[in-house]
């Protein structure tokens, strides 16, 4: 199949759904299960975009040590995120704690 029917393919969908939901507007009335479960779709996909970058940063195996800065600053993340419940404390935390270690492992 060509690359660029698939792409097009991808984008008509892509937009038919977003334009259903502004042409529809109020009439388009969603159960309470669907709008709970709504709320959780950021979390999961920044969970899903995240976590393989954390845990196998060179796309090969996992690499679950000590060694792997962009592990152990997602885990800091996670304890400050936890602790604060801040999102700009909790990026600055992850970032600072990711450079040090990267700084630390790689001398």
């Amino acid at each position: 199949m060509s690359y660029v029917v698939l792409i097009l393919g991808m984008a008509v969908i892509t937009w038919v759904i977003r334009a259903a939901v502004f042409v529809l507007g109020d009439r388009l009335v969603f159960p309470p299960l669907v709008r709970i479960a709504l709320g959780f779709v950021p979390v999961t996909v920044l969970t899903a975009i995240i976590v393989p970058m954390a845990v196998s940063p060179h796309g090969a195996s996992a690499e679950l040590s000590w060694r792997n800065p962009q592990l152990v600053g997602a885990l800091a993340a996670v304890a400050v995120s936890a602790l604060t419940r801040r999102p700009l404390l909790t990026i600055a935390a992850g970032l600072t704690v990711f450079f040090i270690w990267q700084c630390v492992v790689l001398k």
